[in-house]
């Protein structure tokens, strides 16, 4: 079985496109399309069904997903372990990371690591932090730096770098500013903008207003931070937003109650052999940590 024909396939079935998959391969469609016709003869089954513009897994194709990324996986930790020997940083290290995290946090420790390490060459991209989380897990990436999940889960590592206290803020002439001693139970009067649901930062607020049982009005949602930061400064609601975001434009309300903190760091797949650059760029990350930080 050819190690290329099963990324090719792994590729088509995670994008559901044949054109997606040749994109993140680096490669022609037709050669896609080869590549999974030459497993699909070696098979002799059919293993996506065309429907319209469509890629669907058949049966076989399924059976086959879970046992091909099981194969890549220890093809690459292979790879890796055998790198590993020489001693050597160097190769290509995939990281993935938010937007926030991107613009606040990984910039001095980015600098660092490439003047210390010239021979990686760093695949950084960006995307939300759970989306990161699963691609992790699924053998995508090797590492992320990510806002960490509440609950650690399986066959996933945490690493706590950085405390990422959550100002509650609104326009400077929102009628929350009227309030000299806000309360929780008046904050749920006014509409909210809170990052998606489904977000670990939407779960950390949703578990502040969780014990009391306060229901929140949420307004209006999204995963962008700066976005929100928008919306709030002109107006349309208060939120929650790292203090690093917080500039004139806000008013930073305070309720002794309300105390969100969330926890910025790196995650990377228990059961995979990391790769000397990866581990230092770990060690890297680490000398920026927070000194109070805790796992």
């Amino acid at each position: 079985m050819d190690i290329d024909d099963l990324n090719a396939f792994i590729s088509v079935a995670r994008h559901g496109s044949f054109s997606l998959a040749a994109e993140a391969l680096h490669l022609t469609q037709p050669a896609v399309s080869k590549r999974i016709a030459a497993l699909e003869h070696m098979l002799d089954t059919r293993l996506f069904d065309r429907i319209g513009r469509r890629v669907i897994l058949t049966e076989a194709g399924q059976t086959l997903l879970s046992r091909a990324e099981k194969i890549m996986t220890d093809v690459d930790d292979t790879r890796r372990a055998i790198t590993n020997l020489a001693g050597e940083v160097r190769g290509r290290l995939s990281i993935a990371t938010s937007h926030h995290i991107g613009l606040h946090r990984l910039p001095p420790v980015l600098r660092q690591f490439t003047r210390q390490y010239p021979q990686v060459q760093l695949d950084l991209c960006f995307m939300d932090s759970e989306t990161a989380c699963r691609a992790v897990i699924q053998g995508e990436l090797e590492l992320a730096v990510v806002t960490l999940p509440f609950k650690q889960p399986a066959d996933m590592i945490l690493i706590p770098v950085w405390r990422d206290p959550l100002a509650l803020v609104s326009a400077n002439d929102h009628p929350l500013c009227r309030h000299p001693r806000l309360s929780l139970a008046q904050l749920c009067e006014y509409p909210a903008i809170l990052p998606a649901s489904g977000t670990y930062t939407r779960e950390l607020i949703e578990r502040s207003f969780l014990k009391p049982g306060l229901p929140l009005h949420v307004n209006l949602e999204t995963n962008y931070l700066e976005t929100i930061k928008m919306m709030v400064s002109i107006g349309l609601g208060w939120s929650l937003l790292p203090l690093t975001m917080v500039d004139p434009s806000l008013h930073i309300h305070h309720i002794e109650s309300l105390q969100v903190v969330r926890r910025l760091g790196m995650v990377h797949h228990a059961r995979r052999t990391l790769s000397n650059a990866a581990r230092a760029f770990i060690t890297v990350c680490l000398s920026h940590a927070d000194g109070d930080i805790r796992p």
